[in-house]
C-alpha cells in the first residue's frame, strides 16, 4: 500500500507495520528458544491502534501508572504486570482489580498494601502475584538522568535494606539497570543480581529483568540474550520476563511534521509544528540528534537549518 505521506495532517506518527512485526518476529524467537516472557513497556510504546498485532506475540503489557493499566486492560486485554516507585491509596483499591504482578519499590510500600492485596485475593479467587525491586547498585547506563543505578537512586531495594524484609507473600523479584544497551550489559548486571540476591531467587517463582534491552537493534547479540536467559532459568527454575519499550517499535515508524516559518537569528531556524518537549523529550533528557530523511549534519549539505518547536519553551529545539 502507498501513502502520499504529503497529504498528511502533521504532527503524527506513522507507524509502519511490515517493520513493526519484524520486530515481533525477533520478540517471538526470543521467547519460543528460552520459555521467557516478554512485555510491552507502556512507558516507551503505548500506540494502542497496534495492540491487535502486539498481541498476537507478547503475553501483555508493563504498566507504571494507573491510566498505562487500564490501557493495558482495555486494548491489550492480557497480562498487567505493574512495577511503581510508590502507589496511591485511591489508586491501589483499582489497580487490585485489574493487574496481575505488582512489584513494590519499598518494604513500607509492600508492607502498606499487603493485607489490602491478599484479602481482595481471596475474595476474588483471582491470582495476583506480587514481587520486589531490587537495586544491585550496577550501573551500565552512562546518561545520569537515565541510570536507576546512580548513587541515590530511589528505584529498588538495596541488598543491605532488604535483608530485613520480611518477604512472606512475595513470590518474585524486579530489577531494571537498562537503557538502551546491548545484552553484554545484561550479562554483567546478572552477575552483580546473583551475588546479591541469588540466595533469594531460589525461593522465587519468577524474576523480571526490566526494560532497556534494544533486542531489535541490528547489532544487538540475540544469541547471548537467549544463553543467558536459558542459564538463569536452570539454574534458579524461575520464570523469566522482559518488559522491553522502545525495541517493540524501533525503527518501525517516522514522526512526520511541517514547517510553519523560517525566522533568521544568527541562522535561518524552521520552526514546526512539532515540539521536542511534547512529542521527542528524549531530544533534551538523553540528549540525542534524531535522524532525519534526507538531511544530514550541519554545514554538509548546502543549506544549514536549526529545527525547532511551536511552544514558548525557549530551548525547544530539536537539532540543527
Amino acid at each position: 500500500m502507498t501513502y502520499d505521506v504529503t497529504q498528511l495532517n502533521t504532527p503524527c506518527y506513522l507507524i509502519d507495520r511490515g517493520l513493526l512485526q519484524k520486530n515481533l518476529d525477533v520478540l517471538d524467537r526470543v521467547q519460543r528458544d528460552t520459555g521467557c516472557e516478554i512485555l510491552l513497556a507502556l512507558k516507551g510504546y503505548a500506540a494502542w491502534s497496534t495492540f491487535d498485532q502486539i498481541g498476537k506475540v507478547l503475553v501483555g503489557c508493563a504498566a507504571s501508572s494507573l491510566h498505562e493499566a487500564r490501557l493495558s486492560e482495555e486494548f491489550m486485554g492480557k497480562q498487567t504486570h505493574l512495577c511503581a516507585p510508590a502507589y496511591r491509596d485511591d489508586d491501589m483499591k483499582e489497580y487490585v482489580k485489574i493487574v496481575d504482578h505488582i512489584v513494590f519499590n519499598s518494604a513500607n510500600q509492600w508492607q502498606q498494601y499487603k493485607t489490602q492485596v491478599q484479602q481482595q485475593v481471596r475474595d476474588t479467587g483471582r491470582p495476583m502475584a506480587c514481587g520486589l525491586r531490587v537495586n544491585p547498585m550496577h550501573s551500565e547506563v552512562k546518561t545520569a538522568i537515565y541510570d536507576p543505578c546512580s548513587p541515590g537512586s530511589r528505584l529498588g531495594i538495596t541488598v543491605d535494606e532488604f535483608k530485613a524484609i520480611d518477604l512472606d507473600g512475595i513470590t518474585g523479584l524486579h530489577f531494571h539497570t537498562l537503557c538502551e544497551l546491548n545484552s553484554d550489559a545484561l550479562a554483567r548486571t546478572l552477575k552483580a543480581v546473583e551475588a546479591q540476591f541469588g540466595e533469594v531467587i531460589k525461593h522465587m517463582d519468577w524474576v523480571n529483568f526490566g526494560g532497556g534491552h534494544h533486542v531489535t537493534r541490528p547489532d544487538y547479540d540475540v544469541d547471548l540474550l537467549c544463553k543467558l536467559i536459558q542459564d538463569f532459568k536452570q539454574t534458579y527454575n524461575v520464570q523469566v520476563y522482559l518488559e522491553p519499550g522502545e525495541a517493540i517499535a524501533l525503527n518501525t515508524g517516522f514522526l512526520m511534521a511541517s514547517v510553519l516559518d523560517i525566522v533568521h537569528n544568527a541562522m535561518d531556524i524552521a520552526i514546526l509544528d512539532t515540539s521536542a518537549s511534547a512529542h521527542m523529550p528524549d531530544v533534551m533528557e538523553m540528549p540525542y540528534r534524531p535522524v532525519i530523511t534526507g538531511a544530514h549534519l550541519p554545514d554538509v549539505k548546502p543549506h544549514t537549518y536549526r529545527l525547532a518547536g511551536p511552544t514558548c519553551l525557549a530551548g525547544d529545539v530539536i537539532g540543527d
